[in-house]
């Protein structure tokens, strides 16, 4: 789509109206982008079928700013939606899309961003099937703010509970750490700083459904570390399960520049907000099978077990540091940088 096409150069309330001019916007952007059977009804919603239990999962996206290295708001909301659902054991399907766009943004960074949204959902094998869009007055918001719903079937073989989870239970994760959280920072106002660091914004439902067919209920749970990071997800598993966890400082895996982008900001890399990685908790028997598996993908070259679960000081996460010293992790406390996803 070509802005000169549509006769504007950037959104404006008329656009939230409800008249002639949201029926443009949605007609020549909208629906022309994601022309599917759903969506072309033009209903306010859209009736889907499944059998058995579904996945549902919804998030709202405000990354400031909404391009960054490696993407944009547009994919990373696709992709938070589709992994919360892989997350849970299913295969995401269809998403629920809606916007909140300020007034007086430009028009072709909507394209923009509507296309990076067609090209990720495609790419992650789902279909956007209803939504909606609303726009707000200038000062109001900060250019657009988006919301989407991901809904999938649990693949029958999963079985993905901190229930399962037992002492000796091995953690594994499928690459580096903090690439996201580092990325937006590297471009925020006041913190730029010469980098190449990437956003690892990427859909993960594939791999993670290869490994519940490979694994099946040997694989006790998935979760992504985004807002908090892997400390944050790790202390809450602790707390959960009541039993402790143990992580190695040597086993993290961490990109160069990204640790010592972190050592320049003082920052704790495992505190750090991730978009392209989870943290699996496997039975111990197959983890060597599992991350061999996980690095044959292309989204798990850099994977790593990076501890285990264990009766000892239960409720909390220990990590054993380079040094041979120990420390206590703890969750995040407070904001560390807002509006990161």
């Amino acid at each position: 789509m070509d802005k000169g096409e549509l006769g504007f150069d950037s959104i404006n309330l008329g656009h939230g109206s409800g008249g002639l001019m949201t029926r443009d916007l949605l007609d020549k952007i909208i629906f022309k982008t994601f022309s599917n059977p759903f969506l072309d009804q033009k209903h306010d919603g859209s009736i889907v079928k499944f059998d058995g239990p579904i996945a549902i999962s919804t998030d709202s996206f405000v990354v400031s700013p909404i391009f960054f290295k490696g993407g944009n708001i547009g994919e990373l909301a696709v992709h938070g939606t589709v992994n919360d659902v892989a997350m849970c054991g299913a295969i995401p399907k269809y998403l629920s899309l809606a916007f909140v766009v300020e007034e007086g943004l430009k028009i072709d960074e909507f394209i923009t961003i509507v296309n990076s949204i067609k090209e990720a959902a495609d790419n992650s094998g789902v279909q956007i099937i209803t939504g909606d869009t609303k726009v707000v007055e200038r000062g109001k918001g900060d250019k657009i703010f988006i919301n989407t719903t991901g809904f999938g079937k649990v693949n029958s073989k999963a079985n993905i509970s901190t229930d399962n989870i037992k002492v000796g239970d091995k953690i594994i994760v499928n690459g580096y750490l903090a690439q996201h959280g580092m990325a937006i920072m590297s471009q925020r106002e006041g913190l730029e700083f010469e980098s190449t660091i990437e956003s690892d914004s990427t859909n993960l439902n594939f791999l993670v459904n290869d490994l519940i067919n490979e694994f099946g209920n040997k694989i006790h749970l998935f979760r992504d570390p985004t807002r908090g990071g892997v400390a944050s997800v790790l202390s809450e598993i602790a707390q959960d399960i009541n039993q402790g966890v143990n992580i190695y400082e040597n086993d993290i895996p961490l990109e160069k520049q990204v640790a010592a982008a972190c050592e320049i900001l003082g920052l704790d890399p495992l505190y750090v907000a991730n978009e392209g990685l989870f943290i699996t908790i496997v039975d111990a028997e197959i983890a060597d099978e599992v991350l061999k598996f996980i690095k044959n993908d292309e989204k798990g070259r850099n994977s790593a077990c990076i501890g285990e679960i264990t009766e000892e000081h239960q409720g909390k996460v220990v990590m054993y540091s380079s040094i041979g010293g120990k420390r206590i992790v703890t969750p995040l406390i407070g904001e560390q940088l807002p509006r990161i996803c």
